[in-house]
Parts: structure tokens; sequence; C-alpha cells
């Protein structure tokens, strides 16, 4: 029970709905009600009609009986429509707030959550859930009813033969308990490969060129053909464990209906009951059988409708590790864009012992250009990272125009910050919605001129479709380059106060890294501008330039000082240039 538990997630949901639940509360006790009443409309049409030869008795029990169907059938799919609508209503809502929850979740979750366990949360396991409510529980509800009604019947009809189904009552529901348990923890483990599976799917198709250039495809065919088996290994043993409860329900169940009817029979021939009181004890028991059989299959349901609430309930509980304060700070209007790193030390959660940053302080001024550089693992990208607030330091403090960006809400923080990351994402969109993600209100002018200033029109002319060709996954159908000025035509349209560029000209060629560099430049112009780069020849025109390595800044000055001051900068730059 403390496993059914989980399943309170579901109570606000249906308290939602209030209106819809209670109909179909009453639609599912009228129809268990007539159904036991068709026992009634059986003997009375036996005993009235059949044995007495009296047609007029016989056309009135028919009538009644007619009577009793069609409104049986009315309940009956007034209640599936309601329970249906309640499951796939429900289900939409638990869905919407799991992913609701799932944005407002920092990077941090997301470097240890599996992309193919939160999309298996997010539809198979919801997805029992509907199954639960739009099915399981009105049956449980109906035939723990029918069980009720059908023994209170049976005790009317002959309590002789009532004491005898009983007495197997006990017998009945034991396996229910016993097989119950077992399938429950089959369950949540069956739910688990699943989502393994999904997991590596996905993985697979996001580096599919990768698989196939290192021609791994038996590799991956060997991986996946591994989880496939454990998946079913494991749902094997579950559908043993409920094909067991499945028999000892049926065997015992049907067993006491048969030698009730036995038992019956000799009371029908001995003068002790009438044969229409049998024929409607011999209902009753069947109904006691099949709805305690049922109920068995509806309890294997909520089983593993609990193990899916468990899952959906990690998700709805994650707590985000950034968020609002209850009474957020304001910015100062307009954003000026001064950036200020006070004695910043971080170090990233999944590698605590590893610091990113150690003891860093840089001031950026309102309009200026400054520029990172170092090896990789210096500490470049994370001082994007915190100054979007994707995590928090360990100590030191962050301010966007003097205010510390931990007191104000992470929303209205990013709202003067454009982002250009060095690896763009591109939606599975056309180019207009790619690039108007940037600023949704933006016409279509504002989009095309953010393209044309980050060279990105000519390509996207150039499309089956223009700018209304689909991207595909990812950008699939775009070169790494043209995904770049997507990207920056994505932060153009945008106008930051703030630019962020992380390497946003590593996967451009020489012709398009010279036009984007000079729409950069222009963009950089009157705004404050941090720049992460490794190829030196970006940076050159940076009002400072800082040189990082291991978390710290090592020199801070100008292309030319740094290179007149020798050390780490000028390693790099007679690397590159005599390269070049």
């Amino acid at each position: 029970m403390k496993r059914i538990a989980s399943l309170a997630l579901l109570w606000p949901y249906l308290r939602a709905h209030a209106g819809r639940v209670a109909m179909a509360g009453v639609a599912l006790v009228v129809a268990a009600s007539l159904v036991l009443g068709i026992g009634q409309g059986i003997r009375h049409l036996i005993d009235q009609g059949f044995s007495t030869a009296n047609a007029a008795e016989l056309d009135r029990a028919a009538l009644l009986m007619f009577g009793i169907v069609a409104a049986l059938a009315l309940a009956t799919g007034a209640r599936y429509y309601l329970v249906s609508w309640l499951g796939e209503r429900i289900a939409a809502d638990i869905r919407r707030d799991a992913y609701d929850r799932l944005l407002t979740l920092s990077p941090a979750y997301f470097e240890v959550a599996r992309a193919g366990d939160i999309l298996s949360r997010l539809t198979a396991d919801i997805a029992l859930l509907q199954s639960l409510i739009g099915s399981a529980i009105s049956m449980g509800i109906r035939n723990t009813l029918m069980i009720i009604g059908a023994f209170g019947m049976l005790v009317a009809t002959s309590p002789k033969l009532a004491l005898i189904v009983a007495a197997v009552l006990p017998i009945v529901v034991a396996p229910l308990i016993l097989f119950g348990r077992r399938e429950k923890k089959l369950s949540r483990a069956t739910q688990d490969r699943v989502a393994d599976l999904g997991h590596q799917v996905e993985e697979t198709i996001a580096g599919i060129r990768t698989v196939q250039a290192f021609t791994q495809e038996a590799s991956a065919h060997a991986s996946f053909q591994v989880a496939a088996e454990s998946s079913v290994s494991t749902a094997l043993k579950r559908i043993k464990v409920r094909a067991g409860l499945i028999l000892a329900v049926i065997l015992l169940g049907f067993g006491a209906v048969t030698f009730s009817l036995w038992v019956g029979g000799h009371d029908v021939v001995a003068g002790r009951m009438t044969g229409g009181e049998l024929s409607a004890f011999v209902l009753y028991a069947i109904l006691l059988a099949t709805s305690a059989a049922a109920l068995s299959e509806v309890w294997g349901e909520v089983q593993r409708a609990a193990g899916a609430a468990e899952r959906i309930d990690e998700v709805l509980d994650a707590v985000p590790a950034i968020a609002a304060p209850a009474a957020p700070a304001i910015l100062p209007r307009p954003v000026r864009g001064r950036i200020a790193f006070e004695d910043v030390h971080f170090s990233y959660p999944t590698r605590p012992s590893q610091k990113a940053l150690d003891g860093f302080s840089l001031t950026v001024e309102p309009g200026e250009t400054v520029a990172l550089v170092g090896p990789s693992g210096a500490g470049k990208t994370t001082i994007l990272q915190l100054l979007l607030r994707f995590y928090d330091p360990q100590s030191g403090t962050v301010r966007l125009d003097g205010v510390d960006i931990a007191t104000l809400d992470p929303r209205t923080l990013r709202e003067p910050l454009g982002l250009v990351p060095q690896d763009p994402v591109i939606f599975s969109a056309n180019a207009w919605d790619n690039i108007r993600f940037g600023r949704p209100d933006a016409t279509d002018e504002q989009v095309r001129a953010a393209a044309v200033q980050a060279s990105a029109d000519r390509f996207l002319d150039a499309l089956p479709e223009g700018f209304a060709t689909h991207l595909g996954a990812k950008g699939v159908t775009l070169s790494g380059g043209q995904r770049q000025r997507v990207a920056i035509a994505r932060a153009i349209l945008r106008d930051p106060r703030v630019l962020l560029l992380d390497e946003a000209t590593s996967a451009l060629d020489a012709e398009s890294e010279q036009a984007v560099q000079q729409a950069l430049a222009e963009l950089s112009e009157n705004r404050t501008t941090l720049v992460v780069a490794h190829r030196l020849a970006t940076v050159r025109r940076a009002d400072r330039i800082v040189v990082m390595e291991a978390g710290k800044i090592v020199a801070i000055g100008t292309h030319a000082s740094l290179l007149k001051d020798g050390g780490l900068y000028q390693r790099f730059a007679e690397l590159q240039f005599t390269d070049a």
C-alpha cells in the first residue's frame, strides 16, 4: 500500500475535473446496478413466463429485460465516454506539468539525467496512467461493486450456496496480494529497461554519422540487442507472475461457481429451489467470479501504473537548482551591460573536485568587447554559463549593472543577453521560425535583415522553399557553418544589450568568417560583448583580451601588448600564425 501511495499524484488532477468524475461515478453505479438487475429479470422471465406458460407474463418479463438492457447500454456508454475523456485530459495535464518542470531545471539536472529516460517518462509512463484513469479505475470500482452486489444477491437468493462462495473468497483474494507485490517490482524494472532502450536509440540517432563513419553499426546493433533482450527478459518475468495470478483467480473462482451449480442443481431436483432462482444464482455467481478475475487484471494495471507514477513523481518533484528568489531584485532600466565577477570559485556538480574557476575576478564595462582565450578547460565557457546563471558559483558574486544576478529572476536576467554557442541549436522547424526564436514578435522583414547581416540569406534562399524550408532534426540539412550563421542571425535579431559569443565563428570558412566578423563587429558596437575564442585572429580587435589557464586569469591586455609581454598568449599566437 505504501507503493500504491505514489498514485496520490493523480488526486489534484482528478479534483480539477470533479464534475466529470462525479458524472462518471453515477454512470458507473447505475450500470453496475442494472447488470445486477438482469439476474432478477431472468428469474422473473423463467418463473413467471416459461414455467407458467403465460404469454402475457412472458411479454411483460421480456419488455422489462429490454428496458434494463437499454438503460444499461446508455449508462455504460456514458461511463466509457466520461472516463476516457478523463484519461486523455489528465494525461495531457500531467505531461504538460512534467514538461514545464523540465523547462525550469538547470543544466546540472541534465548532466546526469538521460534524454531517453526522460522521454520514456513523458510518453510510456504517462500512457500507463492514462490507461489507469481511462479504464482500470472505473473497471476496478465497477468490479468491486459487482462483487459486493452479486454476493448480496447470492445471499438473498440462497444463503447456503452463498456460504460456499464466501468460503472461497479469501482463497481468491490471497493471490492478488502475493502476486501483486512481485508484479509491482517487476513492473518498475520493466519500465526502466524500456527507458534504457529509448536512451540508446536517442543516442544512436543523434550520433548516426559517427556510428557510420567508424563502421560501428554491428557494435551498435549488438548493444541494442543486449538491451532489448534484457527488456524482454524482465517483461517475461512480469508476464509469468501475471499469468500465475490470472490462473489462480479463474481456477478458484469458476471452481466455486461449478461447485455451487452442482449443489444448487440438487436443490432444484429436490424442490428446494426454483429454476429461475438457480438461473439467477448462477448468473450472480458468474458475475462474482468474472468480477474477481477482472479485478486481478485491474490490480496488475494498478501495479504498473504505480511504478510509472513513481517515475513521473521524480520529475514533478525535481527541485530547480536555479530558481527565482521570493522577492526578485529589479535590474536598472535601461540595462547598461556592466558585468562584474568578484572572486568567483566554481566546480561543476558532476566534477566537484575539479575547479573550473578559481578566484576569478573581472569587470567588463558597458559597451566594451572583451575576449577570453586560453587552452581547453581553462574556464572560458564556464564564465558565460555563470553569467547566464545556468549554474551558481560555490562562492563569489556575479553582477550585472551592479545587481547580484542570484537575486534576479533568471528570465529577467537573460532577457538582455544574447548567446551564440559553439554548437548551435537548430530546431526541427523552418528558417523563419529558427531565426525568429530570438524574438518571436519579429516581422519577416526583420528576420531577413538579421539573416543578411549574418551572411545566411544566400544559402537560405537557395533551399527548395527558401526560408520556409524545414531544416530537419537539429538542422541536419545544413552544414556546420550554415547552422552557425543561423544561430548568429538569431542573436542579431534579439538585439541584446550583452552579447555572448562562444566560438561563434569556429565552423565558418574564411570567406564567411570575414563577412560574419564584420557583422559581429557592427553588432558589438555600443553593447557589451564577451567573446570566447581559440582562434586569435578573431579577437584582435577586442578592447581587452583576457588570457586564462586552469580557471584563473594569467594576463590581460590588447593583442599588441600581450604579444610584447610574451607568455601563454605569445605561444598561442606563434603556433596559430605560424601554421597559417
